[in-house]
C-alpha cells in the first residue's frame, strides 16, 4: 500500500473497529484521527470528505472511502483475505454478514436505553442462530478456516465476534468445541496475536464517555 491508510471515526469500536481488526491481521500499519467535536465532523463534510456525511472514514491508496462494507472489502482483496475465486468470495461474504448482524447488536447496545437493552437476546441469537453455524461449517469443512483451506477476511470477523460476545457472557462457547479451538487457533497467528495484546489499535468496550462523544458529535442543531 501507498503510505499508511489513514482512519477517521471515534476512539472507540462502533463502525471501525472491523476495519481495524482487517488491516491488523493483513499486517497493514495505520494511522488514526479521532472524532472528538461535532466541529471536527461538520468540517469533513464542508470538506466533502464524506461521500454521505457519515463515518467510518478511511483514506487509502488516494481514495476516501466511507461505507464500512465497501472499505473492508476492498482491505479483504487487496490483502489476499478475500478467498481465491467467486465461489469462495461468495462464501466468505455470507459468513461476514452473518457476524455482522450479531455485531451489530452488540455495537447499538450501549445506545439503547437501559429499560430497552435485551442483553438476554443478543446472547440468545449467538447460541441458536449465529454459532451453530459457523460451529457445523467448521465441523463439515474440516480444515483450519472457515472458506478453502487459507486465512481470510471471514476468520477475522468471526474471531471479533466471538470475542465481542465472550465479553457479555464468558461462557457463551461451552457448548461449541469447534469455534473453541477456532478460537485458539485464530487468536495465535501472529498478526492477531499482536493486535490482542495491551497497547495495540484494539479499542476497549464502549464506556460512558465513548457514548457521549458519539452522541455529541452526531447531535442535530
Amino acid at each position: 500500500m501507498s503510505g499508511k491508510p489513514k482512519l477517521t471515526y471515534f476512539n472507540g469500536r462502533g463502525r471501525m473497529e472491523s476495519v481495524r481488526w482487517l488491516l491488523a491481521a493483513a499486517g497493514v500499519e495505520f494511522e488514526e484521527e479521532f472524532l472528538e467535536t461535532r466541529e471536527q465532523y461538520q468540517k469533513l463534510i464542508k470538506d466533502g470528505a464524506l461521500l454521505f456525511d457519515q463515518v467510518p472514514l478511511v483514506e487509502i491508496d488516494g481514495m476516501k472511502m466511507v461505507q464500512t462494507r465497501a472499505i473492508l472489502s476492498y482491505i479483504a482483496a487487496k490483502c489476499n483475505l478475500y478467498g481465491k475465486d467467486l465461489k469462495e468470495r461468495a462464501f466468505i461474504d455470507m459468513y461476514v454478514e452473518g457476524t455482522a448482524d450479531l455485531m451489530g447488536m452488540i455495537i447499538t447496545f450501549p445506545f439503547t436505553p437501559p429499560q430497552k437493552r435485551n442483553l438476554a437476546l443478543i446472547i440468545e441469537r449467538a447460541t441458536t442462530r449465529y454459532f451453530p453455524v459457523y460451529e457445523k461449517v467448521l465441523k463439515q469443512h474440516g480444515q483450519d478456516f472457515l472458506v478453502g483451506n487459507q486465512f481470510s477476511w471471514a476468520d477475522v470477523q468471526l474471531l471479533e465476534a466471538i470475542l465481542m460476545v465472550e465479553e457479555k457472557e464468558p461462557t457463551v462457547l461451552s457448548n461449541f468445541p469447534m469455534l473453541q479451538a477456532f478460537k485458539a487457533r485464530i487468536s495465535n497467528i501472529p498478526t492477531i496475536k499482536k493486535f490482542l495484546q495491551l497497547g495495540s489499535q484494539r479499542k476497549p468496550p464502549p464506556n460512558d464517555q465513548y457514548v457521549a462523544t458519539v452522541i455529541e458529535v452526531f447531535k442535530k442543531d
